[in-house]
């Protein structure tokens, strides 16, 4: 069953202008800081966060929970081989199933996500 659905589109050039160390850390579980840190293309790097940002906003909306009630870094958006996206995390204690879609384009990324109950 379906706990909850979230969708969120960020604007890069929004992400571009606040883009710091300090939001970065912010924002980015260490698993995927390290990610971060071996791009090398800074408009990668833009997509990188921008799609994390906004996979992130869309699991609060999903949960109806945001920033105060859990943390940016309780969830780290991973990747299998193929690159299909993944969320692991601790903050559910019924092994809830979380699916991620992320999408970019040169302007803008987006994220949905569907938690549905834990078998």
């Amino acid at each position: 069953m379906i706990i909850g659905i979230g969708i969120d589109l960020v604007e890069l050039e929004r992400i571009k202008e606040i883009l710091s160390d300090k939001f970065i850390e912010r924002i980015l579980s260490k698993s995927e800081l390290d990610e971060y840190q071996n791009l090398v293309n800074d408009s990668v790097k833009l997509e990188f966060v921008g799609g994390r940002f906004a996979a992130k906003e869309a699991i609060f909306k999903a949960i109806s929970k945001g920033p105060g009630d859990t943390y940016y870094r309780d969830f780290s958006i991973l990747h299998e081989e193929s690159g299909k996206p993944y969320v692991k995390t601790d903050f559910f204690k019924n092994n809830e199933n979380i699916t991620v879609s992320i999408t970019h384009t040169d302007n803008y990324a987006a994220a949905m996500v569907i938690i549905e109950e834990g078998k």
